[in-house]
């Protein structure tokens, strides 16, 4: 009978200690999210407070808000046009796009096929690029007080072509 008792307080004992790991266990994993959270945080109110000006507002000298005539004296002829949108050509690897909405620009996209040319993402998008599961990157920073944005998109694609689109909020 005294084999059975000692064996009942060693197990009564094992699992007040089992009780107490689990609960500092679940104590610290709270302290740990709540400290990541607070990072994050602070990473997200840091970025945004760098990004106050923006970087990358124009293409070849193309700003939003400009009309049909002044983007197509800055870029010359398009390769193809209309009242709408004009596609460029500029090399193999460059070609670009313009959205008009009533005769001015509402929307820039350049497109570099296998990244050649491509202005570095740090000085279109700042730091921060996010990776996606497939290897393809992506940012997108708004600026709200002058109403666009812009985004830095990159395939993951074995010739990667990387997409800069500047284009106005509603």
């Amino acid at each position: 009978m005294t084999y059975n008792i000692e064996k009942l307080k060693v197990r009564t004992v094992e699992i007040i200690f089992f009780t107490i790991a689990v609960i500092l266990l679940l104590l610290l994993g709270g302290v740990v999210a709540s400290a990541q959270t607070k990072t994050e945080a602070v990473k997200v109110a840091r970025g945004h407070a760098q990004i106050q000006q923006p970087v990358y507002r124009d293409y070849r000298g193309v700003r939003l808000g400009m009309t049909a005539e002044e983007a197509r004296a800055k870029l010359g002829e398009p390769a193809m046009k209309s009242d709408e949108q004009d596609f460029y050509v500029f090399s193999a690897n460059e070609t670009a796009q313009l959205v008009y909405a009533q005769q001015k620009v509402v929307t820039i996209s350049t497109d570099y096929t296998g990244g050649i040319g491509v202005p570095d993402y740090k000085s279109v998008v700042g730091e921060g690029l996010l990776e996606r599961p497939d290897g393809s990157l992506f940012r997108m920073v708004r600026y709200d007080s002058e109403r666009f944005w812009v985004s830095y998109n990159k395939s993951a694609s074995v010739v990667p072509v990387v997409t800069i689109t500047i284009g106005n909020m509603k």
